[in-house]
């Protein structure tokens, strides 16, 4: 079933840091305290095709990037008993068999790259790797940082200007994963309070079309 799925995928996805290995990009920092209302801030859509997230609720993940997130993976085709999109082909169990396997992934904003960090090695579906994950923050114009993790193959470096829904990249399988997905955290930069994310509608009817429900 694809939200149980996408729930294991959730709860598994991150871990605490590694301030040894991070390197250049530097490690996430803590993450401000929410004590009122929950602030918003909506994206463009991460892929060019169909997809699903699942978020971290409040309180999950205490950094920065990771707080208030969510985790999304692309989904295709139709389970036939069912009637609801699938994650992968058949049984799951290799990277290519999944839909979002190093499918395009979309600039969230327009602003600037602060820094990516590669992955080189690629975990097998089902079994989780080591932190950190392929990482690629953004500042957007209006001071919201944006974080991908789990991607690959990045087309953008730091300094770069992007525009929201440019390609940025690829996704990969890689760091605390067990499946191809990306995810993706925001806080404003200003006062480093997590933000918790919507997608733009209006976007997403633009760079894909809609496939009913």
């Amino acid at each position: 079933m694809l939200l149980p799925l996408l729930l294991l995928q959730a709860a598994a996805a991150h871990a605490v840091p590694d301030s040894t290995k991070v390197g250049p990009l530097g490690p996430p920092p803590k993450a401000a305290a929410v004590t009122g209302a929950i602030g918003q801030v909506t994206l463009s859509p991460v892929f060019d095709r169909p997809f699903a997230c699942t978020e971290h609720p409040f309180g999950a993940l205490a950094y920065a990037g990771d707080a208030l997130g969510t985790d999304c993976l692309v989904i295709g085709g139709i389970d036939g008993p069912s009637g609801f999109p699938k994650l992968y082909r058949t049984d799951g169990k290799t990277n290519a068999d999944w839909y979002g396997w190093h499918a395009d992934v979309l600039a969230p904003v327009n602003g600037i790259v602060l820094g990516t960090l590669q992955r080189p090695d690629t975990n097998t579906p089902g079994t989780m790797g080591t932190p950190p994950a392929g990482t690629i923050r953004f500042l957007s114009d209006d001071g919201v940082v944006v974080v991908y993790g789990h991607a690959t193959d990045f087309t953008v470096k730091p300094g770069d200007r992007v525009t929201a829904g440019e390609r940025i990249g690829r996704v990969g399988n890689n760091g605390v994963a067990r499946a191809p997905h990306i995810h993706i955290g925001a806080y404003r930069a200003k006062d480093l309070a997590p933000l918790q994310i919507r997608w733009d509608l209006r976007a997403e009817a633009r760079i894909f079309p809609a496939t009913g429900g």
